[in-house]
C-alpha cells in the first residue's frame, strides 16, 4: 500500500509543472518531492511522470491517476476543515454566576441572543448574592457589578461596563412635593435608601464639585428592585444605578432628578479562571458579553 500523503506531492509537482516549484510550495526539499514521486510510482508499479532535466510531462496512466489523486486531496482537505470548523466552534457547557440584580438588567435580555448565535452551546446561570468560588464551584464566569474595584484574586478579569449611579423619583411624587433643584434641597425629601445606617448620599457634578446630603428616611433596603418599585410608587427620591431605571424613565414611570449629579458609578466585571478563559466556548460567552454589556 502506497503512503497516501505521496498523492500530494505528486498533485503539487503536476499542478505547478515541476519538483522545484512544488518544492517552494510545499516548504520542502525538492530531493524530498521527487523521491516521494518515485516511491508512488515504486508502490503503483507504474511511471507516472516523464521527466528530463528539460521536459516535465504526464504519462497517460499518470494523467488517470492525477484525476483521482486530486478528487482525493480534495477531500482529504475538505475532512480537514470540517474539523477545524468544529472545533472553532463553541461547543459544550458553561456555567455563569452573577448577583439577582445583574442577572435582571444585564443578562436576562441577552441570553437568548447569546444561545441563538451558539446553538451547540449549553448555557447555566446561577443567581445569588452570596460570594461564589469560581473554581471551587466549577463555574466558568462570574459577572459582578461593584462599587469599588475588585480584590487581586488570580482571576482574569475584563470590565465591561460602568455606569452612573443617579437619582430618580415618581413624577407625582415631584409634582406634589417639588423637585429640587440643587442637592442641598433632598435634605427635605423622602429618600429611599440601601441602608438604615448609610443614611447620606455622596454627589458629584461633571466639574468634580461634591455635595454629601442626607434626605429623610423613608424606606431603606438593600434590593434595587424594590427600591425602584417604591420610587415608582411615588415614596420617595432613589438613588440607582442607570441601567436599572432606563426602562422607567423611558416610559415616563420615573423621572431623572439633579441630572447635573450622580451618586458615584457601578462597575461591571466578568471574571474566569484562567484556564477555563482559554476554552473556546468560554471565550465566545466573554467576547459576546463583552461586546452586548
Amino acid at each position: 500500500m502506497y503512503n497516501l500523503n505521496d498523492l500530494v506531492f505528486f498533485v503539487q509537482a503536476v499542478e505547478t509543472g515541476s519538483f522545484a516549484a512544488a518544492a517552494r510550495r510545499l516548504g520542502q526539499p525538492k530531493s524530498t518531492v521527487s523521491k516521494r514521486v518515485a516511491v508512488l510510482e515504486a508502490a503503483l508499479g507504474v511511471r507516472l511522470i516523464h521527466r528530463t532535466s528539460r521536459h516535465f510531462a504526464l504519462t497517460e496512466l499518470g494523467r488517470d491517476v492525477y484525476d483521482h489523486a486530486r478528487a482525493a486531496v480534495i477531500e482529504a482537505e475538505a475532512a480537514e476543515t470540517i474539523v477545524r470548523r468544529r472545533q472553532a466552534e463553541p461547543s459544550g457547557t458553561v456555567r455563569i454566576t452573577t448577583s439577582v440584580p445583574t442577572a435582571q438588567f444585564h443578562l436576562a435580555d441577552r441570553l437568548h441572543e447569546l444561545a441563538r448565535s451558539f446553538p451547540k452551546l449549553s448555557l447555566e446561570l446561577h443567581v445569588t448574592d452570596r460570594f461564589i468560588d469560581l473554581v471551587q464551584e466549577g463555574f466558568d464566569i462570574a459577572l459582578r457589578s461593584h462599587f469599588a474595584p475588585l480584590p487581586d484574586s488570580g482571576l482574569m478579569q475584563r470590565r465591561v461596563a460602568s455606569e452612573p449611579i443617579i437619582l430618580v423619583a415618581a413624577p407625582d411624587y415631584l409634582e406634589a412635593r417639588g423637585e429640587p433643584s440643587n442637592p442641598e434641597a433632598l435634605k427635605e425629601h423622602d429618600g429611599l435608601i440601601v441602608s438604615a445606617t448609610a443614611r447620606s448620599w455622596r454627589l458629584a457634578d461633571k466639574d468634580g464639585h461634591l455635595e454629601e446630603v442626607e434626605p429623610r428616611l423613608r424606606l431603606a433596603a438593600d434590593e434595587s428592585v424594590v427600591l425602584m418599585k417604591s420610587a415608582i410608587a411615588g415614596l420617595g427620591v432613589a438613588c440607582l444605578p442607570a441601567s436599572i431605571v432606563a426602562v422607567a424613565l423611558k416610559q415616563g414611570i420615573l423621572r431623572h432628578v439633579l441630572p447635573d449629579w450622580m451618586a458615584g458609578s457601578v462597575t461591571t466585571t466578568l471574571l474566569t479562571p484562567h484556564r477555563r478563559g482559554q476554552l473556546p466556548a468560554v471565550r465566545a460567552v466573554i467576547e459576546f458579553l463583552s461586546l452586548k454589556q
